[in-house]
């Protein structure tokens, strides 16, 4: 069984993934401002079936990882590490547009909803490098089962995700309006967004020095 420490400090990792800027987040927002929420929780349904695509996958290779190669695996535990710093400098790069920016995107139907919002979670780069690199940092054979393990922080993932991109979804309107009155603040939450990342970054990577 996961520790309950190791669950709250995946979890916080999970959201800081949802709410730096990416693909997903930047089409839910785009649909919903240009097409309205309906259509955005539509869209939404779609990235949150790609997210279990992403976590059958990382669950079944990481299961087979362990029983195989437990070298790569300690490699992915240190890209967990770097990747949390890369995420932590991008989040502080400057950006000309902010996410609350909707790009212009024709009205389409439900089924076209759905399957875009599928295809842009299942190509989503930031979803796949995280599920393949951070989860190692959180799964151990002492804890029991590799799978049930990697499904168990799957589905933390999905749930904080859901929950946040719905969120998104059906307040994007008003977000949008807020942020634009308060410019500042998205200078702020850069700079919050990555002290944390590259204080978790640094966190694990202390942990795998003190496990050699």
């Amino acid at each position: 069984m996961l520790p309950l420490h190791d669950l709250l400090i995946f979890a916080g990792a999970s959201l800081l993934l949802v709410l730096t800027p990416g693909p997903n987040m930047l089409y839910l927002i785009s649909r919903s401002l240009c097409q309205g929420r309906q259509a955005g929780v539509v869209s939404l349904a779609g990235v949150v079936l790609g997210f279990f695509v992403h976590m059958l996958c990382a669950s079944l290779g990481l299961t087979a990882l362990f029983m195989a190669v437990p070298l790569a695996f300690e490699l992915l535990k240190w890209a967990g590490a770097l990747y949390l710093l890369y995420m932590a400098w991008q989040a502080i790069q400057p950006r000309g547009r902010s996410p609350f920016e909707a790009s212009d995107l024709p009205p389409e139907s439900p089924r076209r909803l759905f399957t875009m919002g599928l295809v842009t979670s299942i190509l989503n780069p930031k979803v796949a490098i995280f599920y393949l690199s951070i989860f190692p940092q959180f799964v151990s054979p002492e804890h029991g089962s590799v799978l049930i393990q990697s499904l168990v922080l799957g589905m933390v993932q999905i749930t904080t995700s859901f929950s946040v991109n719905l969120l998104i979804t059906l307040f994007a309107a008003r977000i949008a309006a807020w942020f634009a009155h308060n410019p500042h603040w998205l200078r702020v939450q850069k700079w919050v967004m990555a002290t944390v990342l590259a204080g978790l970054a640094l966190r694990l990577a202390a942990e795998q020095r003190k496990a050699l």
